[in-house]
């Protein structure tokens, strides 16, 4: 699932945040990386049989992974400015105030947690991209002035 955001919306969600958060937000995202959120203490992994094609294999091994982490918990190593886009994202049960992320690709446990983990780290750093704008460059400020 691919989902748009309109200029405007962008606008919107930046301009609430101050220009030392999206300075810290931006530096955040630049020095992110797999293990910088503990989401394996913060989330809980539980396996279930997967559906599908597969043979025997889909009705006798519990191989589809999901990953469960608490909004609350996760948004306290998340920096705010991203927080709105995070609870937007399509991976969020509002009802359980939950990020749920499913993987059963693969025929192995291992493969389905660790697919599970770069989903949700993925979504991350999507929510930044979209909630952080760019820094405008001193050629593009020049351009706007001679406008």
């Amino acid at each position: 699932m691919v989902r748009h955001s309109l200029p405007s919306d962008r606008f919107i969600s930046s301009s609430s945040a101050s220009d030392d958060d999206l300075r810290a937000a931006r530096s955040w995202l630049a020095s992110l990386h797999a293990e910088a959120i503990p989401l394996k203490k913060l989330g809980t992994m539980t396996y279930d049989r997967s559906s599908g094609s597969g043979g025997q294999n889909v009705n006798k091994v519990n191989s589809k992974a999901t990953l469960r982490v608490p909004l609350d918990a996760l948004l306290q190593h998340i920096p705010a400015a991203l927080h709105s886009e995070i609870k937007r994202s399509r991976y969020v049960a509002a009802k359980s105030n939950t990020m749920i992320v499913q993987a059963d690709n693969s025929r192995k446990q291992s493969d389905n947690a660790h697919s599970c983990y770069k989903r949700l780290y993925e979504a991350i750093v999507e929510a930044g991209q979209h909630a952080v704008p760019n820094e405008t460059s001193a050629e593009q400020l020049q351009h706007v002035k001679n406008l």
